[in-house]
C-alpha cells in the first residue's frame, strides 16, 4: 500500500495534572511525539482545589514528572503552567497553538482536579482535534488499529481529516456506520473508503444497518471488540445517531463509556 502523503503532528500539547491517569497521559504524548517527530508541549492544568486532597503529591510533582519523562525520551518539549485567570477561560489553555491536544477524561474536571474547560470546552472552542484518554488506559501503542464512528456529518469529516497523520501509519482501519437505511449506509461508507484510498489509506467496513433491536452504542462496541481497537475517531458534539442514543447527549459521554483512546473533532 502506498504511504499517504499527509503531514505529520509536528506540534503537541498535552495536559498534565495529579490525576491518578496522568502517566498514562503522558506516555501516550510522547509515543506520539516520538511518532511524529514533533514538539510536545506539556500544560499544568490542575484545579486549585486539588491541592488539599489526596492527589496534591502528585500534582505538586506534575511538572518535574513531565520534564523527566520527555527528558529521556529524547524528544524536543516545553513546559507551561496554564493561567488561573478563570476571566480568560479555555483560551489560557494553548489550545490555538497546536496541532493536537492530549487531554483527560470528563471525570478528572467533575472531581475538581483540573480547570475548568478541560477537555470539553477546548473540544468545542478550540479548533483542534482533541485525544481523550480514557481513565486507568495503560500505556500501550496508540493508533495501530483504528475504528472510525462515520456518519457523515461536518464534525465527523472534521475528525476523519484532523486523524489522517495517524490513519496514514494505522495497521488497519474500520471505518463503521450505524443506519436504518442500507443503501445509503453503504454508499457513505463507500465514498470514504475512495477518498481515503486517494491518501493511501486502505479501510475495511463494517456497516450496521439499523432494525430497532441494538443500540447503535453497542454495535460500535461490537465493531471495537471485533477489531481489537486501540483508537476511535469520532465526531464531537454531532447532532447524531451516536451521540444522541448516548446518555446525556453529548461526546462526553462517549468519553465515560469507551476504554480506549477517542480523538475527537468540532
Amino acid at each position: 500500500m502506498p504511504q499517504a502523503n499527509v503531514r505529520s503532528f509536528r506540534d503537541i500539547l498535552v495536559y498534565l495534572s495529579g490525576g491518578e491517569n496522568a502517566p498514562g497521559r503522558v506516555s501516550a504524548a510522547i509515543a506520539l511525539a516520538q511518532q511524529h517527530g514533533a514538539r510536545l508541549t506539556g500544560i499544568e492544568v490542575n484545579h486549585p482545589s486539588v491541592y488539599a486532597t489526596s492527589r496534591a503529591p502528585e500534582a505538586i510533582n506534575a511538572e518535574e514528572n513531565f520534564l523527566r519523562a520527555a527528558g529521556a525520551a529524547g524528544i524536543e518539549y516545553v513546559f507551561h503552567a496554564a493561567s488561573r485567570d478563570d476571566a480568560a477561560g479555555w483560551k489560557s489553555l494553548y489550545a490555538h497553538y497546536t496541532d493536537l491536544v492530549i487531554a483527560p477524561s470528563t471525570s478528572e474536571s467533575d472531581a475538581g482536579l483540573v480547570l475548568r474547560g478541560v477537555p470539553e470546552d477546548v473540544l468545542l472552542h478550540g479548533g483542534v482535534p482533541v485525544l481523550v484518554i480514557p481513565d486507568f488506559w495503560k500505556p500501550q501503542p496508540l493508533g495501530r488499529r483504528v475504528v472510525v464512528a462515520w456518519n457523515a456529518s461536518r464534525e465527523a469529516t472534521r475528525a476523519v481529516h484532523d486523524a489522517l497523520p495517524i490513519l496514514a501509519r494505522a495497521e488497519s482501519v474500520t471505518l463503521f456506520a450505524f443506519d436504518t437505511r442500507q443503501d445509503v449506509l453503504r454508499k457513505e461508507i463507500a465514498l470514504l473508503s475512495d477518498h481515503l484510498a486517494a491518501h493511501g489509506i486502505a479501510t475495511r467496513s463494517f456497516p450496521w444497518p439499523s432494525s430497532g433491536d441494538i443500540d447503535p452504542v453497542d454495535a460500535l462496541f461490537s465493531c471495537l471488540s471485533e477489531d481489537n481497537a486501540d483508537l476511535i475517531v469520532a465526531g464531537g458534539y454531532g447532532h447524531s445517531w451516536l451521540f444522541e442514543r448516548l446518555a446525556g447527549g453529548t461526546s462526553r459521554s462517549l468519553t465515560r463509556t469507551v476504554t480506549v483512546p477517542v480523538l475527537m473533532s468540532h
